[in-house]
């Protein structure tokens, strides 16, 4: 039987087994952020219902089964007995009610891309191919206002005004990332940890960096953004890894 197929008397179920299969293969990356960091998944036409991880649970337990329905515009949220972190209801709602073109959003202090954000100029230039993915496509928010709450997550939602930008560099926070579909954002999510990465490590060398020219920036940017369903195929194996291992994400 398809592990899409195990709860059907729950809804949005194929979308909480794609969400469960990314907080765990994060945690398998070491991408997590002990019981902290969030992801969320707007299931309605306006964006503002959307899925996330229960309260302060590790990324590599949850289970699809676990994942919260809440409402952004619900106001008595955070008094229910399954009441989500405030600070992912401060980002994550905030997001889902200002930036409805943010579908799926992917927050977390991956290693790479929080030293990027605490950079005094966390700027990423399109050294590699990885790199020139995100050429032009970063929002940079350099005015942290300390934990995530409801006004903090309002002021980064709306730094989200250019619809190519898809990754922000929260400055000394970590990195949100968004897009339409859970297989989309979380290989941009991969891919920019890996960007960040290659950039640190070359800084550590101290040697002259190889910068790419705009036009093969903006070119190779674009052609991967048409590259065919390399989004889908890669949840897809990482989920037929995890079936493959007897993993109850599907559960």
């Amino acid at each position: 039987m398809s592990v899409t197929h195990l709860k059907p008397n729950m809804d949005h179920w194929a979308e909480r087994v794609d969400l469960a299969a990314a907080f765990r293969w994060t945690a398998r990356l070491n991408m997590h952020e002990g019981v902290a960091n969030h992801f969320s998944l707007s299931v309605n036409d306006d964006g503002t219902r959307f899925l996330m991880n229960p309260n302060q649970k590790h990324f590599s337990r949850i289970k699809a089964s676990d994942l919260l329905l809440v409402d952004a515009n619900d106001p008595d949220t955070l008094s229910g007995p399954d009441a989500p972190d405030p600070t992912a209801w401060g980002l994550h709602g905030g997001l889902h009610r200002h930036c409805a073109h943010a579908r799926c959003a992917m927050h977390v202090h991956s290693i790479h891309a929080t030293v990027l954000a605490c950079l005094a100029d966390p700027t990423l230039p399109p050294i590699d191919q990885n790199c020139a993915t995100f050429y032009n496509r970063i929002a940079y928010d350099g005015a942290y206002g300390g934990l995530a709450f409801e006004d903090e997550g309002i002021r980064c939602a709306q730094l989200f005004t250019d619809p190519r930008q898809k990754v922000m560099v929260m400055g000394n926070h970590g990195v949100m990332v968004i897009g339409d579909t859970v297989a989309e954002t979380f290989n941009r999510l991969y891919y920019f940890e890996r960007a960040a990465e290659t950039y640190i490590r070359a800084l550590q060398t101290g040697r002259p960096l190889k910068v790419l020219s705009d036009e093969i920036a903006e070119k190779t940017a674009r052609e991967l953004e048409s590259y065919p369903e390399q989004d889908v195929r890669h949840l897809a194996e990482l989920k037929a890894i995890l079936d493959g291992e007897g993993s109850d994400y599907a559960q």
